[in-house]
């Protein structure tokens, strides 16, 4: 019996994908546990598994189809000996499934408007929200969903043709029946572009899907969040001291390890969590949510985006370990290979530029997290010590507070606790 192949939800917080790579063609024999394709989800590059054996008999999805949400049919899958002609009649929610159009450019022209059967409008909440910001009328827009439903490609081709007056629809806007159970992402709808100026040359980057989703999330991080910033200076001679003595000791071969001031920032964020433990929360409208394991999140630039790996129960392993773990998750992070929990939660997220020069800076809070720590360079500075101007290394640290859940006093009383680990290191190794 021919069956849909539904696009997966490849992680809690998944609701659409991109098919990146179809690993298998129309026709082609597949057996379980066979790589069907490569999906693309918010944060990374993801393989698809066949569940049972049969035949591919028909791409619904082709490669580089964006914005797909969870529970859409991407392929019909057909039993050995059934013919090809089956995946045709397959249905979902009622309705046969087609092969979705392969991606259009963006001068399309809007097709002319194709009302569903009955007397309602299909259309998407996101589909429906875009069109009002743009001031687009859903009437005059031809849905591709099942069933007619209008989806957010569709309000998008519309927006590229050209603005259109907006009316009044005749017919009762109402979502659709079959909207599976995780809606589409709730992603910002972005301006109309500038036009270019006269002899001002450019070139239009497409955006990925974590790149979309990265700005949804920072978007309403600083727009739902009511941040505020403390800053700390702190001296890491006696941490560089001990990092390079530490160093200086690491074993050759198997075991080795390098430890770097970032390590030392990770071990000190978790034991002062542990010290601090009302720092590691969640704001709910209902309550606060605090949680008993210490799971650090460290910001990891890759290409199109940034990645949040997880050092778990952070406040139980020594630097050493912290080393070996973040370089690990690092490695694994940039080529798209993490596994969704090893990305996925975490209390507190640390976010360090000073690899790259950057002296101080304030970070977004990642929710639904409470804290994150911008760690900037650390360089000699002039300071003044028991009344006399001398030299000393120091790093400058920037706690960015959701103040619906950590107070200023509460903050303060982490970056105390922090600044005094990093100033004494033997502290960590007690």
């Amino acid at each position: 019996m021919a069956t849909p192949i539904l696009m997966p939800a490849l992680s809690p917080t998944m609701t659409e994908g991109t098919i990146a790579k179809w690993l298998k063609a129309e026709g082609d024999t597949v057996q379980s546990g066979d790589l069907l394709a490569e999906i693309e989800t918010d944060k990374a590059t993801m393989e698809l598994e066949a569940i049972e054996e049969g035949i591919l008999g028909k791409i619904i999805a082709h490669e580089g189809s964006e914005g797909i949400p969870v529970n859409e049919p991407i392929a019909v899958m057909l039993e050995e000996g059934e013919d090809a002609s089956a995946a045709d009649s397959v249905t979902v929610g009622g309705a046969a499934v087609a092969p979705a159009a392969k991606p259009a450019p963006a001068q399309a022209t809007v097709p002319a408007a194709a009302t569903p059967s009955g007397s309602r409008m299909f259309v998407s909440p996101l589909a429906k929200r875009l069109a009002a910001d743009c001031g687009l009328d859903l009437s005059s827009i031809n849905g591709s969903g099942p069933h007619g439903r209008i989806v957010k490609r569709d309000v998008e081709v519309a927006q590229a043709a050209g603005p259109q007056p907006a009316a009044v629809p005749s017919q009762e806007v109402v979502p659709a029946a079959q909207v599976p159970a995780v809606q589409e992402a709730t992603l910002v709808p972005a301006p109309a572009a500038p036009p270019a100026m006269p002899g001002q040359e450019f070139t239009e980057i497409p955006h990925n899907n974590m790149r979309k989703v990265i700005a949804t999330r920072l978007y309403e991080s600083k727009q739902n969040v009511p941040h505020f910033y403390l800053t700390v200076e702190c001296e890491i001679g006696n941490l560089l001291a001990m990092r390079k003595d530490l160093n200086g000791r690491a074993p050759e071969g198997e075991g080795a390890y390098r430890i770097s001031v970032n390590d030392f920032v990770i071990r000190a964020v978790a034991l002062s969590m542990k010290k601090v433990p009302m720092v590691n929360v969640s704001w709910t409208d209902a309550a606060m949510r605090q949680y008993k394991d210490i799971d650090v999140s460290v910001a990891v630039a890759i290409e199109g985006g940034l990645i949040t790996p997880i050092v778990k129960n952070a406040d139980q392993k020594g630097l050493a370990e912290i080393s070996v773990e973040m370089k690990d998750l690092a490695s694994r992070a940039k080529d798209g290979k993490l596994a969704p929990e090893e990305y996925q939660g975490g209390g507190f997220s640390i976010s360090n530029l000073g690899m790259f020069g950057v002296k101080e800076f304030s970070a977004i809070i990642n929710p639904p997290q409470s804290c994150i720590l911008a760690v900037g360079a650390g360089e000699q500075r002039a300071v003044v010590k028991d009344g006399a101007l001398s030299i000393a290394n120091m790093m400058s640290c920037t706690l960015s507070v959701d103040h619906r859940a950590v107070d200023g006093a509460l903050g303060a009383e982490f970056l105390q606790v922090f600044k005094a680990m990093i100033e004494d290191p033997l502290t960590m190794m007690l």
